[in-house]
Order: structure tokens, then C-alpha cells, then sequence
């Protein structure tokens, strides 16, 4: 998680424009096209950075299948990728896309390119592994990014997942200049698939809004938990945010896992997004809590694979 994307995500934003999920809102809305209320509330539960461990698939798969979430996202660089790959491929209905990724944020679990490695030198460290972080002394070439994140889809494809999304690794395509945001974009564009973009982004990035075509998918709001949340809090923090929950398409990102030893290892060096953290969101969105609080709010919930085909001409 990128911290300079947390104060966006935290708010929760009404764009002073129509609820809908498109760049411009013209005729029918995607909420209308999808049989619903111009002002109906709309939700996708996506858990992100699927593949990482063996932890986060076993979450994220039990979530998946107990509907508690209904979207998710797969990091290809990753060690467990194949696992998660191979669940993909023979269970075609779940709403799978690709986490591309560019960053490896852990001390000792580590992952790098797809793509060989002296074609992306700026994207690797002197180990070979991608940058912890970028500073602003790193440069990252953004032909070599868009040569990286193919490779990435393509290996996705060859090992039979068939996405129905793409969405940027800790926002680094979203909040670094609009070179990467074209680079994703343009990628969206030739593999036909969404990106994840919302309006919550505009202000603080208005490149966003500029380089998106009144045919491009977006959604109207993001909410993600913040690492000033303490754990006592936590329930708290997305039962207001249910509750608050403004018309349109609002996407939550969590982060599941189970605290188990190898997420505990992978994540030992900071608690900010790891085995507790990732605990604590498998908790609370498989209780019965959340369920009656979803019902109780009249939400609907729906894919990107809906978006998807909503969005098409």
C-alpha cells in the first residue's frame, strides 16, 4: 500500500458528478445497464495481492467461495502465484484480476520481474528483486514498466487465468506522474480489460480524469482501511463506513491472510499489512456482522466481470 494514496482512501468522497462508473456519464448509467437505480449503492469486496503466500490464497479462496468476497486480485511475480493460478483456471466463474506489480515492499520475502531481468534494470535492485520503494532518486522507465506488466498479463494468460481486471500493486501506476497511468491505461485498452480507477482520485491526481475516454470504466468511490486504525477499531471502521456508504460503485480493498507462520515470517518486520492486520479483515467481512450489515443497508453487491460487460457497446 502506497501511503501517499491513504488520506484519498480514507475520505469517502462523492464526486460532484452522477454516480455511474464511466470518465463521462452519458445516457444510461452502468448501474442502470446492470438493471439497478441510477442512485442504487453498489459494492465490490476485493481482497488484493492474491498469490503471495499460501496464506492469502487459502483466505481468500474461503472467502471467495463462502461470498463473504466477490472480487480479487492476483500478483504474478509472486511465489505462490502457481497455486492460485491453477485454482483460476478450473474455477472460471470467480471475478479474478491481476495485481500488476512493480515493487517487492517486504525485508526477506522477496519477488522480482517476470521478464528478464536486464531488459527492466530500472525496475530491480542490486539483487535483482524489485525496489522496496521508490524514492525520488529512482527512476523507473516507463518502457520497461509496460514491458514488465505484459510479460506479467501474458504469463497470466498462458497459465490459464482469464482476467476480468487489472488494478496497480500498492496504486504505484495511479499515483506516480502520467506516464505509468497511460502505461496502464494503454494496457487495459489492449488486452480489453477494466482498470481500477475511481473519482476519489481526481483531485489529488487530475491526470487521471485527462487521460480516461468517455468509454473507459470507472467507479465512484474507494475505501480502504487506514494503518492508524487501531485493532480494537477495526469493526468500527468499515461498519461506518457501510454505513455511510454513498450511491454509485464503491470499491473495498482489503487484505486477507491468515496469522499463521509463514504469513508471520513473510510480514515479521512491520505490522502494516501483515499476518494480524490481514487476520482482522478475514474476520470481520466472514461475520455474521457484516452480512446483516450489508442486508440491513439494502447494498448490492457486484463484479468486475458485471462492470465489464455493463461497459461494453
Amino acid at each position: 500500500m502506497n501511503p501517499r494514496m491513504i488520506p484519498v482512501l480514507f475520505c469517502f468522497q462523492l464526486a460532484c458528478v452522477l454516480p455511474g462508473a464511466r470518465a463521462q456519464n452519458v445516457g444510461n448509467s452502468v448501474a442502470e445497464k446492470l438493471g439497478f437505480a441510477r442512485d442504487a449503492k453498489l459494492l465490490i469486496i476485493h481482497a488484493d495481492d492474491v498469490g503471495m503466500t499460501h496464506s492469502v490464497n487459502a483466505a481468500t479462496i474461503k472467502t471467495l467461495e463462502a461470498g463473504a468476497v466477490n472480487s480479487a486480485s492476483i500478483m504474478v511475480p509472486c511465489p505462490w502465484f502457481p497455486e492460485i493460478a491453477d485454482y483460476a483456471k478450473t474455477h472460471g466463474d470467480m471475478d479474478f484480476g491481476l495485481h500488476l506489480t512493480l515493487t517487492s515492499e517486504r525485508i526477506y520475502y522477496r519477488w522480482g520481474p517476470v521478464a528478464s531481468k536486464d531488459k527492466v534494470a530500472s525496475l530491480v535492485d542490486e539483487n535483482g528483486y524489485f525496489h522496496h520503494d521508490w524514492s525520488k532518486e529512482t527512476h523507473i522507465d516507463p518502457r520497461e514498466a509496460e514491458l514488465e506488466l505484459r510479460a506479467q498479463i501474458d504469463r497470466a494468460y498462458a497459465m490459464g487465468i482469464r482476467p476480468t481486471h487489472l488494478d496497480s500493486h500498492q496504486y504505484r501506476l495511479i499515483g506516480n506522474g502520467k506516464e505509468l497511468f497511460e502505461v496502464f491505461l494503454r494496457l487495459g485498452h489492449a488486452y480489453k480489460l477494466p482498470i481500477f480507477v475511481t473519482r476519489d482520485w481526481f483531485a489529488e491526481q487530475p491526470y487521471l480524469e485527462g487521460s480516461l475516454s468517455p468509454d473507459d470504466i470507472v467507479i465512484d468511490h474507494t475505501v480502504t482501511i487506514d494503518p492508524g486504525v487501531p485493532p480494537e477499531k477495526w469493526a468500527a471502521f468499515y461498519n461506518s463506513a457501510l454505513e455511510n456508504l454513498k450511491p454509485g460503485i464503491t470499491e473495498f480493498v482489503i487484505h486477507l491472510a491468515f496469522a499463521d507462520d509463514e504469513m508471520k515470517a513473510a510480514t515479521r518486520e512491520r505490522d502494516t499489512w501483515g499476518a494480524a492486520w490481514r487476520q482482522r479483515d478475514f474476520d470481520f467481512f466472514t461475520s455474521e456482522e457484516f452480512r446483516r450489515l450489508v442486508q440491513a443497508q439494502n447494498v448490492k453487491m457486484v463484479t468486475w466481470r458485471q462492470l465489464a460487460s455493463a461497459g461494453k457497446p
